[in-house]
C-alpha cells in the first residue's frame, strides 16, 4: 500500500511519527554491470534463462538494476513479493518485480465482480507487478510480450513456493503519457479501466496525479470462480 500511495494510485493518511534513522530498505546497493549492446531478432537469442531471485543473492543485483533503469526507481514492496531476472548468454537482459496487491481498486474489483467480503478474503490470490524493464542496451522486438507470457505461466507456482498459495489474477498500471502499453495488449493483458489520479495533496474529486491505465491478466479460465470463492 506504501508502494502504491507513492506511486499516486491510493492516498494513506499522512504519518504520525517519521524516524531520524534511515530506513533499512531506503539505501540500494550499486551494482556495475558492463555488457554490449543486444540488438537480435527473438529468434536468434536462444534460451532465455528466467529466475525467480526472492530471497538468493541476485535479489540485490535485479534492486539495483530497477534503481538504475526503470523510471520510477526502485521501492521496497510492503508484503508479499517475487523478483525476476532474465538472462541471455549470460547477461542480464530484464527484470520484473511483482508484489502484494492494492485491496481495493474499482475497476479491477468490477471485473472480477466479488464482494467486499470475498475481496477481503481473497485480495491475497491477485499480484501487483510494480517493475517491469527490458535494460536499456538490448533492442529485441517482441521481447517484452514474450517474457510477459512466460513469467505469467509461472508465476502461481513460484508464489505457492514461496508463500504457501497460488495467484489466479494479476494487474499492473500503464502510464499513458509515457507508455501505450503494446506489449500487455499483445500477450493478452485486459485494459480494466483508469485510476482516479488522487495522490498526495489531492483536493476533493480534482485529480493531481497522471491517470494511470489499470490493466489485468487470469492466470486460470475460471479466476473469477476462484477469487469469488465458488471453485
Amino acid at each position: 500500500m506504501l508502494r502504491l500511495h507513492r506511486e499516486g494510485h491510493v492516498e494513506l493518511p499522512a504519518a504520525r511519527w517519521r524516524s531520524k534513522q534511515p530506513r533499512r530498505h531506503a539505501v540500494v546497493q550499486h551494482i556495475e554491470v558492463r555488457v554490449a549492446p543486444l540488438v537480435a531478432r527473438l529468434a536468434d537469442l536462444g534460451p532465455l534463462d528466467i529466475r525467480q531471485v526472492r530471497r538468493t543473492p541476485e535479489e540485490t543485483l535485479v534492486k539495483s538494476l530497477v534503481e538504475q533503469h526503470h523510471y520510477l526507481g526502485y521501492a521496497h514492496p510492503v508484503g508479499e513479493h517475487l523478483k525476476y531476472l532474465v538472462s541471455a548468454g549470460g547477461q542480464p537482459i530484464a527484470c520484473f518485480c511483482w508484489s502484494s496487491a492494492a485491496r481495493h481498486l474499482g475497476p479491477r474489483d468490477r471485473y472480477i465482480g466479488w464482494s467486499k467480503e470475498q475481496r477481503k478474503a481473497r485480495i491475497r490470490l491477485v499480484a501487483y507487478q510494480s517493475r517491469f524493464l527490458i535494460l536499456p542496451w538490448v533492442e529485441v522486438p517482441h521481447l517484452a510480450s514474450h517474457l510477459l507470457g512466460a513469467i505469467s505461466r509461472r508465476l502461481s507456482d513460484d508464489w505457492q513456493q514461496v508463500y504457501g498459495h497460488p495467484i489466479y489474477f494479476t494487474e499492473t498500471f500503464v502510464d499513458p503519457t509515457r507508455f501505450r502499453g503494446t506489449c500487455y495488449r499483445a500477450a493478452n493483458w485486459t485494459v480494466l479501466g483508469m485510476t482516479a489520479g488522487l495522490g498526495k495533496d489531492a483536493r476533493g474529486s480534482i485529480p493531481n496525479r497522471s491517470l494511470k491505465q489499470l490493466l489485468g491478466y487470469p492466470l486460470v479460465r475460471d479466476f473469477r470462480k476462484r477469487l469469488q470463492g465458488q471453485g
